[in-house]
């Protein structure tokens, strides 16, 4: 099996955090209010946003239930950008 190298992780954790600002933002919400919806703290959102840390499995499913997607929407969403060869103009604003 192939490790992950640090790079390829960090894509990761900067993809989950575009998505789940994109999200965030379809639906109107500041990170306070998601905070609010999810249970998490605003700075927590704004880690994961920015891609500072990694959300665990538990979080997505809470992030899910709040944003009013599947957890498999938004593993899905993570997944195409972090496979797109344009995804640092999508990562980088």
């Amino acid at each position: 099996m192939k490790k992950n190298s640090s790079k390829e992780i960090k894509s990761i954790k900067k993809s989950f955090g575009l998505v789940l600002q994109q999200l965030r933002k379809e639906r109107g919400l500041s990170q306070e209010d998601l905070g609010y919806k999810s249970g998490y703290h605003r700075t927590y959102i704004s880690l994961l946003e920015r891609g500072q840390k990694s959300p665990s499995l538990q979080t997505i499913f809470q992030m899910a239930k709040a944003l009013s997607v599947t957890p498999s929407e938004i593993i899905s969403r993570v997944e195409v950008i972090a496979k797109s060869p344009s995804r640092d103009n999508q990562i980088k604003k």
